[in-house]
């Protein structure tokens, strides 16, 4: 089971387009995830009929302030329990109810937590086997300096594998795996 994973697009539908033909073609994911900011150009990721598309709002969206929108998922694939989320941690525009992604992490409540907003591609594992993913960005210019780039999650019965994907070239820039925690 693969899991694509994309965010803060910023109305980018050329590099989301890449992004989506190289997750389909290179890696053939299952599922693709849009982590937020501009969370509507998800919409582009429909127009792929071989997977399920996931998305969060990103906190500035319209969206996020709205209750009956969803801000963070938990979603299973394969047995493991991810978080899809577009910050790290609790954000001040979230909602009464919204789930704290630090709290969840520590709590081992999920496996995985996956997140954007800070435009800045990392994998990091957590003293107790929690895997953190942002996938980075998919803006040509970023101030931050970064290239655009994804993450695909593959997830086997004891393992998960998370690798960072420049968008230009299709080079795996990190890949970094975490076993099963029982």
């Amino acid at each position: 089971m693969r899991l694509g994973l994309v965010s803060d697009t910023h109305g980018e539908l050329e590099n989301l387009r890449e992004a989506a033909n190289r997750l389909r073609d290179e890696w053939r994911v299952d599922a693709v995830a849009h982590l937020g900011d501009d969370c509507e150009d998800a919409e582009v990721l429909r127009e792929y009929s071989s997977w399920k598309v996931l998305q969060v709002p990103g906190v500035f969206c319209e969206h996020y302030r709205d209750p009956t929108v969803t801000n963070r998922v938990v979603e299973g694939f394969a047995g493991w329990h991810v978080l899809l989320s577009h910050t790290r941690k609790p954000h001040q525009n979230d909602l009464p109810g919204d789930p704290d992604p630090e709290a969840m992490g520590a709590r081992r409540e999920v496996d995985v937590v996956a997140y954007g907003h800070s435009h800045i591609p990392e994998i990091d594992i957590a003293a107790n086997g929690v895997l953190w993913i942002n996938p980075g960005h998919l803006k040509s210019q970023d101030k931050k300096g970064h290239a655009p780039s994804f993450a695909v999650l593959e997830f086997g019965p004891e393992v998960v594998v998370a690798r960072l994907v420049d968008l230009q070239s299709g080079v795996v820039i990190e890949t970094r795996q975490v076993a099963r925690k029982d």
